[in-house]
């Protein structure tokens, strides 16, 4: 007959109970024979009741309290007057006691886990005086366990690796279950370990929790994880004991037990002839089923008519092949090329090497394709020399290109000019022959870099390249000069034969055995008594004093020519003056002053007079500028103030108007009434030459006098404004007579030769109306005819 687990439960709780009523004299209080006794001031009381421990069993189901145990004092008598209190942990919340007889229940389910024990205390009163009969003990009440808690896996569920194709019995990880329940109590708390998933790949050890494999050469490649169910029973698995799951998800790592395979035998590639170096011709790749670094391959030429001309390398990340040019490909040369590749694990598993080669190889086949080339230059570069003196026209070599292609198609021949700009040099088209276009110049050019074109006859687009390096070999053609210019002083105190100066000269030719100089002075300066030149024959002279004696005030500057001779072949020469200036020195030979002027100074004026003379002369300067300022500053402005200027303010008006009916935008009035009489102003910052009191009235005239006399109102009034600028200025007048004010204004009729307008009054009116009277004067006729 089986038990359910509330029927075990209540059936171990029976049990329990009988061990405690058994037990109970153990649990009680014993009488003591002695007697208590008292003491005056100080008492002390013997202990009259020995405590031993409580056990209650945890998980109790029952609806009545459930008896832990009774208190019993030997002063009790049994008539009541002996009460019994308790306190401490749990104290009339779980715990109670019968105050008269001294029993003890619970009141609530008790559980191990939480709480595996109480500690309480117990006293005995009087009921009358409520004064302790007994002293306070302490007692402990232990909570029995049972098996209500199942082993769990705390650390679940659980991930773990091994490696593929590992023996049997390899260790994978271990599981462990824990068991809340007492392990020092029965077997609620030995757990059992077994797999209920993940057989017959695995096993676990029943004590330990180690799970192992238990299949040998489990292949990644077939399947790489499998998902484990381990179970964990305690009461050591016995029927009736509580269990727990977790799961373990174990993966198989790769190991290089897979070599790697070419997918083909061989391999077809078309590359065109004109594939530059390095560029990529294929890519290859072998399988390999292993991942990570047992995947890892090296690629390599082991044979083949190609190993010169490919090279092959591998993609870190694709782990592929990559075959590329090492040389230019000739069609013209070779149109196939076979390789011979071998791939080759770049690590490989000792272990599994008795399963069989871990490389491969594979068989590829380049062919070249044939395409227009354009022409070859026999040689790379070609180094040219011609001399400076060279005459226009004369040859300085050749170079020859060709059609690499089978048509071995024509060649031209030209200079690429942007590497001659001054088109120094021309080329035969046909023959490639170098001439000289200009004269040469070493000196200025010494070496000519030119890119030669060469070019298909039947296909101009295919180019060629060549390179000429053309050297300028050195002629004599350049006269020795001074190295500097030289700042040559000679004391008045020098002694005859004192060195005042040492020259040297250059050259801008470069002979192949160096320079050398030749220095002398010319003919009319060789029987000079002042200076005399000694050649050090070390490309460098020396210029010395024959006498002494020098005075500034008779001659401060001497010019001494000197005669330069070079070594080359034919041998140039030039003169080249020396200036030598007389200068007052000090004990050291070292010049104070050169100027003559200087010299007829007063003795007694010293420099620091001088310059406090010249700062004396400064600061007047200033004084009478700032006087001349500040008299300028308290005028009153000639013109009109600041406020009123209007020489630097633009005035725009975006106003059309509305025609000549429109008379809001501006007074018409003053064009259309010739006989306004305006007050004539007078201007502050000019005089003129008439004062005009008033304007006179216009009268009924004929048009001209009428233009003539507006404008030279308007030009008086001008002159006399006071608010007008005192610069040239542009007057507008728009005036259109006394006629109709729809009569055109344009100026078209007015210069052809059928007006009877005369213009003549413009002569009169000065040089600013010049070009005025020249159009509209009497002379128009010859003016335009």
């Amino acid at each position: 007959m089986k038990l359910g687990k509330v029927e075990l439960c209540h059936f171990l709780q029976l049990i329990a109970l009988f061990l405690c009523f058994s037990g109970m004299s153990q649990a009680e209080l014993s009488r003591s024979r002695s007697k208590p006794y008292f003491q005056s001031g100080r008492s002390r009381t013997k202990r009259s009741w020995v405590w031993n421990q409580f056990f209650v069993l945890e998980e109790y189901m029952g609806s009545d309290p459930l008896y832990v145990g009774k208190l019993h004092s030997d002063v009790d008598k049994g008539d009541g007057s002996i009460k019994y209190i308790l306190s401490g942990e749990g104290a009339s919340s779980i715990f109670i006691i019968d105050e008269n007889t001294g029993d003890i229940h619970a009141t609530k389910r008790l559980d191990r886990e939480e709480q595996a024990y109480y500690t309480l205390r117990a006293q005995a009163l009087d009921r009358l005086t409520n004064k302790p009969v007994e002293p306070e003990s302490e007692f402990v009440i232990k909570i029995q366990d049972i098996n209500d808690n199942e082993p769990k896996f705390l650390d679940g569920p659980y991930t773990a690796g091994v490696p593929e194709m590992s023996p049997v019995g390899t260790s994978v990880v271990q599981v462990t279950a824990t068991d809340a329940d007492d392990p020092t109590y029965g077997n609620s708390a030995r757990v059992v370990y077994s797999i209920l998933q993940g057989q017959p790949y695995f096993s676990v050890e029943p004590k330990t929790g180690v799970i192992k494999t238990a299949l040998p050469n489990m292949d990644r490649e077939a399947k790489d994880q499998y998902l484990l169910v381990i179970q964990a029973k305690d009461m050591v698995g016995q029927n009736g004991g509580l269990s727990g799951t977790t799961s373990v998800t174990v993966t198989l790592t790769d190991v290089n037990d897979n070599p790697p395979r070419f997918p083909r035998r061989s391999y077809q590639y078309n590359v065109p002839e004109s594939l530059p170096v390095a560029s990529v011709v294929a890519r290859i790749k072998a399988a390999d089923a292993d991942i990570g670094a047992n995947a890892e391959m090296e690629y390599k030429i082991v044979d083949g008519d190609g190993l010169g001309i490919f090279k092959i390398s591998v993609d870190k990340d694709t782990q592929e092949g990559i075959i590329t040019i090492q040389k230019d490909l000739d069609f013209e040369a070779k149109t196939s090329y076979t390789l011979r590749i071998e791939a080759a694990n770049k690590d490989a598993d000792p272990r599994f090497l008795s399963l069989g080669p871990f490389s491969d190889t594979t068989t590829v086949k380049i062919i070249v394709e044939d395409v227009d080339e354009p022409p070859v230059f026999s040689s790379p570069l070609y180094p040219m020399e011609v001399s400076e003196a060279t005459q226009v026209g004369n040859i300085i070599g050749t170079v020859a290109a060709h059609d690499p292609d089978s048509s071995n198609s024509p060649v031209r021949y030209s200079i690429d000019r942007n590497t001659d700009l001054e088109r120094y040099f021309n080329i035969d088209a046909n023959s490639g022959v170098i001439t000289t276009a200009k004269s040469l110049d070493r000196e200025t050019n010494a070496i000519h870099n030119i890119t030669v074109l060469a070019m298909e006859s039947q296909n101009p687009s295919q180019v060629g390249r060549g390179y000429v390096a053309i050297t300028i070999l050195d002629i004599n053609d350049n006269a020795p000069e001074f190295a500097m210019e030289y700042e040559t002083t000679v004391c008045e105190n020098a002694q005859p034969g004192q060195v005042i100066q040492k020259i040297s000269a250059v050259d801008k030719d470069e002979p192949s055995n160096g320079h050398q100089f030749y220095f002398s002075l010319t003919t009319d300066a060789t029987n000079n008594h002042n200076f005399s030149l000694k050649d050090n024959k070390d490309n460098t002279a020396s210029i010395l004093t024959r006498r002494n004696g020098f005075r500034r005030q008779e001659q401060s500057v001497y010019y001494l020519p000197i005669f330069i001779v070079d070594s080359g072949s034919p041998s140039l020469s030039s003169t080249n003056t020396l200036t030598i200036r007389v200068c007052d020195c000090d004990a050291d030979g070292i010049a104070q002053t050169c100027n003559a002027e200087a010299y007829v100074l007063p003795a007694g004026l010293s420099t620091g007079a001088l310059i406090a003379i010249l700062a004396c002369v400064l600061t007047l300067l200033v004084l009478i500028l700032l006087i001349v300022t500040m008299r300028r500053r308290k005028k009153e402005p000639l013109i009109f103030d600041e406020e009123r200027d209007i020489r630097e303010n633009i005035v725009r008006y975006d106003d059309e108007g509305g025609g000549e009916e429109d008379t809001e935008a501006f007074d018409m009035a003053a064009l259309r009434n010739l006989n306004v009489i305006r007050d004539t102003k007078t201007r502050r910052d000019v005089t003129p030459e008439i004062q005009f009191l008033s304007r006179p009235t216009f009268k009924s005239i004929p048009d001209n006098v009428i233009f003539r006399e507006f404008i030279w109102e308007r030009l008086k009034e001008a002159d006399v404004d006071p608010c007008a600028p005192p610069y040239d200025s542009l007057q507008t007048y728009a005036f259109e007579g006394n006629g109709s004010v729809a009569e055109s204004l344009s100026s078209l009729d007015s210069i052809s030769s059928n007006s009877d307008q005369n213009y003549d009054y413009l002569s009169d009116w000065g040089p600013r109306f010049k070009r005025l009277a020249d159009m509209y004067g009497t002379g128009q006729e010859s003016l335009y005819s």
